[in-house]
């Protein structure tokens, strides 16, 4: 922002994660119990930086865990993740479903990328799209902490992206592991709460 060459018109606000399935209370999660105050309370506290960011000029792009159907439209689930959430079952995270989409508080984002894995990056379209809409900064938030928003934080350091973490646009299921992955990330990005990026948006575009 202020410390920055790079404009507004080239900066992204990218989510992680960010979807029905994660954080309603009738999503895959929410019916299993695995829920986090810290991670219900994302959506409202970045919505003010998504539409100010938005209004002037920059942009808003959402990356959604998915899980691929395959036949019988049983969804294709690595053996980790099948152990740490066995609850997970057919139609959840399913492309094009409710509980697949972005939060109705955020909705619309500009640009929709699934994912398969914890990194936005891995094996996605997301790099290809960021470099077609000529995005050379990242503001990133989502959850969790320590899972999607510390491996898209890594690739996109490692892609020469300037990444700031937005450290409370971020949550996990514990305030302490959130806490640890954060202080992990410093050495990699600058970290940053949004206000203090709002602020640093309207003094440069007042």
């Amino acid at each position: 922002m202020s410390a920055s060459s790079i404009p507004l018109s080239r900066t992204a606000l990218l989510t992680v994660d960010l979807q029905n399935d994660f954080l309603h209370p009738q999503g895959a999660y929410g019916r299993a119990g695995q829920t986090a105050p810290e991670i219900a309370a994302l959506p409202a506290r970045i919505l003010p930086l998504a539409n100010l960011l938005r209004e002037k000029g920059g942009f808003f792009v959402s990356t959604q865990f998915t899980l691929v159907p395959a036949k019988g439209g049983q969804p294709l689930i690595s053996p980790h993740l099948k152990s740490l959430r066995p609850f997970l079952t057919k139609g959840d995270f399913a492309p094009g479903s409710w509980g697949h989409s972005l939060v109705d508080e955020l909705q619309p984002a500009d640009v929709i990328v699934e994912k398969i894995a914890y990194s936005a990056f891995y094996m996605t379209r997301m790099e290809w799209v960021l470099r077609k809409l000529g995005i050379e900064r990242l503001l990133i938030g989502g959850i969790v902490t320590n899972g999607g928003v510390a491996s898209t934080v890594r690739d996109a350091h490692v892609r020469d992206f300037e990444t700031v973490v937005l450290e409370d646009a971020c949550a996990a299921f514990s305030p302490a592991v959130h806490a640890t992955a954060i202080d992990a990330l410093r050495p990699v990005c600058r970290v940053a709460k949004i206000a203090d990026i709002m602020s640093e948006i309207e003094a440069a575009h007042s």
